[in-house]
């Protein structure tokens, strides 16, 4: 991929969630990042089936030069469980679902020490698989917005991996479609205080976000992809969940027939048109934290 772009034309992060959460998503995510279809991918270091192995084969794909920007993908809901032994609230050893974690964050009942310390640990986890720190840090579930979360995040990224960016999930502009998207409301409305606190930070966040629809059998990516490019402006993150359906993926995770239509979206024709009639192109990972982040 050349970073020479047209005049007037938008660089975007595509970047894949949940690297690491099962063989057959990991094999999609190096896939597209093969084909030049993913120019980002965020990594689960606390999934069962993640490994030194999946780290390697995934950083291989850099080798000859970048392809993609590598990140971690902070988790802290079930059916997880934490690196570190004291981690509270749990549940049986493992994160809490959503919505509890959620409420917890809200009534900002987390242990502080434990969460900061579970940050601290899938860091050190992440620098240990890749030999290197995170290029940015974002979150499954997007926890890494919630209250208290966004302290303990903001504070470990400026100290264990200060040249990385962070991702904020606000949106362009509040369109029609947006109203039947309540995930993407809420996120969008976390974002604000998680900026302004990066801001505080001097941490570089991306400019815009887009990527959440919702997650039904009959919905199509196809149909969304090109919406989700509008108004976009230089630099924005494109969230998406590309995988090949396996057993361990089945256990894990609800989201799995849309993952392989994401896959057959992205090795389309259809996806590079899409990207031409927007005036988009995906950014170049060389220099991704000065010439792609807007910095307070």
């Amino acid at each position: 991929m050349s970073d020479r772009a047209a005049p007037g034309t938008r660089r975007i992060w595509l970047c894949a969630d949940d690297y690491g959460i099962a063989p057959g998503v990991n094999a999609a995510i190096r896939d597209l990042i093969a084909r030049g279809r993913l120019n980002a991918a965020s990594v689960m270091v606390v999934a069962p089936t993640f490994d030194r192995a999946a780290a390697d084969s995934l950083a291989r794909l850099n080798a000859e030069g970048p392809r993609a920007a590598v990140g971690l993908h902070l988790t802290l809901t079930g059916p997880f469980r934490p690196l570190s032994a004291s981690f509270r609230p749990a549940r049986d050893g493992a994160f809490l679902p959503l919505g509890a974690t959620l409420r917890a964050a809200l009534l900002r009942r987390l242990d502080a020490g434990a969460l900061a310390a579970e940050v601290e640990a899938q860091i050190s986890a992440f620098t240990t698989a890749f030999d290197r720190p995170p290029d940015f840090v974002d979150g499954h579930h997007h926890v890494h917005l919630f209250p208290q979360v966004r302290d303990a995040v903001l504070a470990a990224v400026k100290r264990s991996a200060p040249a990385a960016w962070v991702r904020q999930c606000g949106q362009v502009r509040l369109s029609p479609g947006r109203l039947a998207d309540p995930k993407g409301l809420l996120i969008a409305f976390l974002s604000r205080e998680f900026r302004r606190r990066a801001a505080v930070h001097g941490m570089p966040t991306n400019p815009a976000f887009a990527g959440t629809y919702s997650l039904t059998p009959t919905a199509d990516f196809g149909a969304l992809f090109p919406r989700f490019l509008r108004g976009l402006p230089d630099g924005s993150v494109v969230m998406c969940h590309p995988g090949f359906v396996d057993d361990v993926l089945k256990r894990l995770d609800p989201v799995t027939g849309l993952r392989e239509r994401e896959h057959a979206y992205f090795v389309s024709d259809t996806f590079t048109q899409a990207l031409a009639e927007a005036g988009v192109k995906l950014a170049e990972p060389a220099g991704y934290h000065v010439s792609a982040m807007a910095r307070p």
